[in-house]
């Protein structure tokens, strides 16, 4: 095999360990929203709920898995590889001994400052009674959830830079089911006696869930000779690194949560024909992108988190060549695994909602309106699963200005157009989600024209060829579920938990098997590297039992 071949191989083979681990964090993700929306609904409780986590979730998004995780990532390989382990390992001890007071004050600033954030962020939720004064609450007993995250960030980091994907990658998981269990324990077992309300029950577990989400990961932190002594060094070359990077990484990751929490600040305040406040749009993104997080972290973030260490080497040592093909290939595999999910959840966005949400507290109203804007947020999933791949590629080339202007860029155009479906045109909850995925692909394409540059090319025709056979396939696929779907769910009941799941049961394998037949038939490169790489691992696997 091809010496390219071979580490795009590993980087698949990586990307699938990452998958399945993060394959369990988003299904357990999936079984949290679902214990949700059950037990709240789409109202003011869980509109509440979702505006006080998004605010210390957007500074995790920020801060600690945006530009940490990128910054920290870089800088950690490249100081592994160049100065040694015992280097890299003081320098992570300087890192953690200066985040732990800055997001400690942060936390303590967010909790202070909770109506002023509440209002300027919400403006919409002054207007129904009770729906301001639960959110500010809300807020206050979440914030300390980005320390948490934070540190789990960094230790995700150290454990991908030493080779290990397959633990960072279930700590999410485990964050989800602590936060679940907890829950239910603070707000429905203890709550009563104690006179905690269900809501704020589940606010305390996800404090929990964080908790778990870093301690889960300190022995592996041990078994790599990672253990922290506090220690200030400013003069280290990487924490010095990282403070550069992490002001204008931090922008440049957030375009995606921030362009989320733009469209929150419309949604709360979108209007009926009699000009009443909606109750429910907030709920009814958040549960829709929830669905795309399924496929971004399986794909998108996977095969970023495989690839950002190699990426990161080859830039550290000049070997520009291999970056280059190395990015390329990782963008042609989230071509592949993206283009066609995107097509699945548009085609099959209500039975998929209705068979996972509807029941309980969730109405047959409620799927509608979550299934409508989770068909305009899959329009923009290869956008944003190619930018997870793109954005740490300009970081491992020291250059964090592109992304952070185009991230800026692309919060700005997705106000614009927010304003202009809601204010003037007056489009609802849906248009906020159709303008999130025309931004991201409008980022994505900025990304991919400046990496060109940067780099003297990325085998643009290639993707191209690729991609368009990629599309090709899917819209047959796309078809072909959509006509199955229909025929089954008017058999066994239009609109039934039965003849839904029916649907699916029978519209995913077939478009599976349709998708694999045709990108095998076109020749796929990526697919063939991918089934290369599941061979090997199955060899090493067969030859460890042997």
């Amino acid at each position: 095999m091809p010496e390219a071949d071979t580490a795009h191989a590993q980087i698949v083979r990586r990307a699938g360990v990452v998958s399945l681990a993060v394959f369990f964090s988003r299904i357990t993700g999936l079984v949290r929203e679902t214990v949700f929306a059950g037990l709240f609904g789409a109202g003011m409780t869980y509109d509440a709920f979702i505006a006080a986590y998004r605010i210390p979730n957007l500074l995790r998004d920020l801060l600690a898995e945006g530009a940490l995780s990128a910054a920290f990532v870089t800088t950690f390989s490249q100081t592994l590889t160049s100065r040694g382990q015992e280097e890299a390992n003081l320098f992570s001890n300087r890192l953690s001994t200066l985040i732990v007071p800055f997001v400690a004050g942060i936390c303590v600033v967010g909790a202070v400052f909770a109506p002023s954030i509440v209002t300027f962020i919400l403006p919409g939720y002054a207007e129904i009674e009770g729906k301001f004064e639960l959110t500010v609450v809300l807020t206050r007993v979440m914030m300390p959830f980005l320390l948490f995250v934070a540190l789990a960030a960094k230790a995700m980091g150290v454990l991908n830079s030493h080779g290990r994907f397959a633990l960072p990658a279930l700590s999410s998981g485990f964050f989800n089911i602590t936060s679940v269990g907890a829950g239910l324990l603070f707000g429905f077992g203890l709550g009563p006696e104690f006179g905690i309300q269900p809501i704020l029950g589940m606010a305390l577990g996800t404090l929990t869930g964080g908790f778990v989400q870093y301690v889960c990961q300190v022995p592996s932190l041990r078994a790599v000779g990672v253990r922290y002594r506090p220690e200030i060094k400013f003069s280290d070359p990487g924490v010095r690194q990282v403070l550069r990077l992490m002001g204008p990484a931090a922008i440049g990751a957030a375009a995606v949560q921030v362009n989320v929490m733009v469209n929150s600040f419309f949604a709360s305040g979108l209007t009926d024909a009699s000009g009443a406040v909606i109750d429910g749009p907030v709920s009814w993104l958040a549960y829709a992108f929830r669905f795309m997080q399924l496929p971004l972290g399986l794909f998108g973030l996977a095969v970023a988190t495989a690839t950002l260490p190699m990426i990161s080497r080859d830039a550290g040592e000049g070997r520009i060549d291999e970056f280059r093909d190395t990015l390329s290939r990782s963008l042609g595999l989230v071509f592949l695994l993206t283009i066609p999910s995107a097509v699945g959840l548009f085609v099959l966005s209500q039975p998929i909602v209705g068979v996972v949400y509807q029941r309980g507290q969730f109405t047959e109203h409620d799927t509608g309106q979550t299934a409508l804007a989770l068909s305009f947020y899959c329009l923009g999933l290869v956008g944003y699963a190619g930018t997870k791949v793109l954005t740490p590629g300009f970081y491992a080339l020291d250059n964090v200005r592109t992304p952070m202007i185009t991230s800026v860029a692309s919060v700005l155009v997705n106000f614009g157009l927010n304003h202009l479906f809601v204010n003037h045109l007056g489009f609802g909850h849906w248009a906020l989600a159709l303008s999130t995925s025309l931004v991201a692909t409008f980022n994505f394409v900025c990304l991919f024209g400046f990496m060109r540059a940067e780099v003297h090319g990325i085998e643009g025709r290639r993707l191209l060829a690729g991609g368009l056979k990629i599309g090709v396939s899917s819209a047959l696929m796309g078809v072909c579920c959509w006509l199955s779907a229909t025929a089954i769910e008017a058999v066994m009941g239009p609109g039934t938990f039965a003849g839904r799941l029916a649907a699916l049961a029978v519209a995913v394998p077939l478009g599976v098997g349709i998708l694999y037949g045709l990108c095998r038939a076109m020749g796929l490169p990526e697919l063939e590297l991918a089934q290369r790489a599941i061979l090997m691992r199955l060899g090493r696997g067969a030859n460890r039992t042997s």
